[in-house]
């Protein structure tokens, strides 16, 4: 290995990465720093890298296409993994494994190298994908095979070197962050008993302290959203302006146990007001717009896009196919969505579309209903044929146990019941 193209975040970790594949491998390091949003980028990373013995640092602002080509399809998916996760570390994976990439190409290195664990999810992310996209670059994770040293001994390490690090608190927690969303693990919270601390949330005020309730219009065209009351915004502003309003009302707390690839559960806090707000906001406009057999459908492949994402299976094909036919299925998600922001959550309270399937003369029940209430028997008819035919056949199915039923046991002796009879009117 000649040369290696680090994913390089400016931590104590990462610095001290580039000193140690210099010394292991003897080899050329070259820093990639992606900024996507958050507060993922530190202030004077480029300097920390070259001090730690990098030979180029790249800093890449990869904010907007982040949001269009990642967030942005699975938000029009309603892809949440285990029904709770947004995906945001999960969905920043592969663009940068893809940038480490085209830098390795560009600088003809032979190798990438990631700050993962042996235990966690991205190490299997940033290893597939970037075998996917090139099969012929090595991968190299110095926390995995052999660097392995205590935060202590690393700032050991570094001040041996001369490195520069930020000397900061040590957290007590894993945390990871970029605009869509904050993870945060380890800890307390590793006890999934234990209520997260406060120290837990940096993103969002405590609901209970969450100021008066508000409300907000988000306009969406082709299931993406476009405004904020009125006003455009570009996808980075858009999320931005919903991450500052969803913290401030204290909208976007989740706690989960959720399955990792690695096959162990582990407890996650997560922080994601902007994504918690939005995929409220266009499942109501999907209700209104879209039939019932798509929102059918659409839920199988919002579990398959959110499994393929989190497993670090970005760049096959069939997550690549799944992509194209939600991006088919949303060209007629446009319309208004009015949500209420109130003390941790994010309420639907209004929705509006020009091409709503909702007709209120079918759905009223006051005058001007236009739906043929007589037809109802003629369709009644026709729908239960099956089961009157499989009734008469096999015999009616019970409640209990699945078994078919039989009148000799009947519910109506064993419920409490009571039974009235009017009085008896006097003769006469």
């Amino acid at each position: 290995m000649k040369k290696v193209v680090l994913a390089y975040s400016g931590g104590l970790d990462t610095s001290v990465a580039v000193a140690w594949l210099r010394e292991k491998y003897d080899c050329e390091v070259v820093c990639l720093t992606v900024d996507v949003g958050g507060g993922s980028l530190r202030e004077g990373v480029e300097k920390r890298a070259i001090s730690a013995g990098a030979s180029r640092a790249y800093v890449v602002d990869a904010r907007e296409r982040f949001v269009r080509d990642f967030v942005w399809p699975h938000l029009q998916a309603n892809a949440l993994y285990q029904g709770a996760y947004p995906l945001a570390t999960a969905l920043a994976r592969p663009l940068i494994a893809q940038l480490l990439v085209e830098v390795a190409r560009r600088e003809g290195a032979d190798a990438v190298a990631h700050g993962c664990t042996g235990k966690g999810n991205d190490q299997v992310r940033f290893d597939v994908a970037v075998h996917a996209l090139d099969p012929g670059l090595e991968v190299v994770a110095p926390m995995r095979v052999g660097m392995g040293l205590t935060r202590d001994q690393e700032i050991d390490y570094a001040a041996e070197r001369g490195i520069e690090i930020p000397i900061t608190k040590a957290s007590p927690y894993s945390i990871d962050v970029n605009l869509w969303g904050r993870s945060c693990e380890t800890g307390v919270l590793e006890d999934p008993w234990v209520t997260p601390p406060p120290d837990a949330y940096e993103w969002t005020v405590a609901p209970s302290s969450a100021p008066e309730p508000v409300e907000l219009v988000i306009e969406f065209e082709g299931g993406l959203p476009v405004a904020i009351d009125g006003e455009r915004l570009d996808p980075v502003e858009l999320v931005d302006r919903l991450h500052d309003l969803g913290g401030a009302h204290g909208v976007g707390r989740i706690d989960h146990v959720e399955d990792r690839l690695v096959g162990i559960k582990s407890r996650e806090i997560y922080e994601t007001p902007a994504a918690t707000i939005l995929h409220e906001a266009h499942r109501g406009l999907e209700s209104l717009t879209l039939t019932k057999d798509t929102l059918r459908f659409n839920r199988t492949v919002a579990n398959e896009l959110a499994q393929l994402t989190y497993d670090g299976l970005w760049f096959s094909a069939l997550h690549r196919d799944l992509r194209g036919y939600v991006a088919s299925s949303q060209r007629v998600v446009s319309g208004e969505v009015r949500v209420r922001l109130d003390h941790g959550s994010a309420v639907l309270v209004g929705r509006r579309s020009p091409l709503s399937l909702y007709d209120k003369n079918l759905a009223t029940y006051d005058t001007g209903d236009a739906f043929d209430h007589a037809a109802a028997v003629g369709f009644i008819g026709i729908f239960g044929l099956p089961l009157r035919v499989e009734a008469a056949r096999h015999g009616a199915v019970g409640a209990r146990y699945g078994a078919a039923w039989s009148w000799t046991d009947p519910l109506l002796s064993e419920l409490p019941t009571t039974v009235t009879d009017p009085e008896p009117v006097a003769a006469g």
